[in-house]
């Protein structure tokens, strides 16, 4: 008796030791399920966020035979002409149906041009997208380019995407195995020098803004509407982001700012009048210019005035020299903060300050 029952319990305990192994081996396929669901559902949690970021687009009539889209990553402008529509800037990709959807709804005329006013992806990322919806029957009748613009361009199969010539070479140069943006998205024309003009209904001018925002800035004015476009050398949306690595500077952003203002008129108290599409946020005035080139102004002052007292960037951040102005245009997360735009003013001007002494004392 003693003996079946030993038997018993090593049978018993053979049998639980199975049972913990195959539950174990359960377990641990379904855990290994589950992560690969975690995984899985963390991508679509993603997909989701990237598209609910960008999820409506809105269509406001500025003025004149212009408009502004909001909403599809950096603002874009419309111009429907007499004849044909100028877009400035093309959004985000994943945006670009919801794009043409608005633009369709004010008009049913080809798309000619699409001006970039910069290479950042938010400006250029439908670029492909827009110039694809855009001319299908090219017609050599009609001659966009009037008063003086260059010749030589053909009309395409597509819309134009026109911009100056650094934005191009900067989207096509090499970084490491593949260029900044695919060749779909590319200019297909460019403009050097410091404008081109264009007619459509209206007389179009794109100027260049050398070393602002980047060194490949346009800003356009239609010039009847009374509506500047400016990318992003003019943002509500922070501080001015300067790429020095693209050949963008404060210096030359204040004196882009300086320029753009001289454009605006405004209509009674300084409201009103020629408005200005900012490369992101509401559609703004010369007030609202001149507010914001003042502020960039008085920090860049602030912080030359500390590197003249030998502070290191650690004690100019802890200074606060935007503190004013941060409910306005403060970002603490994100590419581009109001710490990122401090150091690149203090870098710039710290490069500056050694330029200048290097030459003092060269004399």
């Amino acid at each position: 008796m003693k003996r079946n029952v030993r038997a018993y319990a090593g049978v018993l305990r053979v049998t639980l030791a199975v049972i913990v192994v195959l539950v174990m081996g359960k377990v641990r396929t379904v855990s290994a399920q589950e992560n690969q669901g975690s995984s899985q559902q963390a991508q679509e949690r993603d997909q989701q966020d990237q598209k609910m970021r960008y999820r409506k687009v809105e269509l406001l009539h500025v003025q004149g035979n212009v408009y502004m889209i909001a909403g599809a990553g950096a603002n874009i402008t419309v111009q429907v002409g007499n004849r044909f529509v100028i877009v400035v800037d093309a959004g985000v990709s994943q945006m670009s149906g919801e794009i043409l959807e608005a633009i369709r709804s004010i008009t049913d005329k080809h798309i000619l041009f699409v001006i970039d006013t910069s290479a950042d992806d938010d400006h250029t990322g439908g670029n492909e997208n827009l110039s694809k919806a855009g001319w299908a029957l090219p017609n050599a009748s009609i001659n966009p380019l009037e008063n003086g613009a260059p010749t030589g361009l053909t009309l395409p199969s597509g819309a134009s995407i026109l911009s100056h010539i650094n934005v191009l070479n900067r989207m096509s140069a090499p970084t490491g195995k593949a260029s900044l943006a695919p060749s779909s998205r590319w200019p297909t024309d460019t403009y050097e020098g410091e404008d081109w003009r264009l007619y459509n209904g209206e007389e179009v001018y794109i100027y260049h803004a050398p070393n602002a925002h980047t060194d490949g800035d346009s800003y356009i004015l239609f010039r009847r509407s009374g509506v500047v476009s400016t990318g992003d050398i003019f943002t509500l949306a922070s501080y001015p982001v300067i790429r020095a690595d693209q050949g963008g500077s404060l210096n030359g952003l204040i004196d882009a700012l300086n320029t753009i203002i001289e454009l605006l008129v405004p209509e009674e108290n300084e409201e009103g009048g020629t408005y200005v599409i900012p490369g992101h946020g509401r559609i703004c005035d010369r007030n609202d210019a001149v507010n914001y080139r003042d502020m960039v102004t008085i920090i860049r002052g602030q912080i030359d005035a500390m590197l003249d007292k030998g502070m290191t960037l650690d004690q100019v951040k802890a200074a606060r020299p935007t503190l004013e102005f941060d409910g306005l245009y403060g970002v603490t997360n994100g590419p581009w903060t109001t710490d990122t735009f401090v150091e690149a003013v203090y870098q710039e001007l710290s490069k500056n300050k050694a330029r200048q002494q290097k030459v003092g004392g060269a004399k």
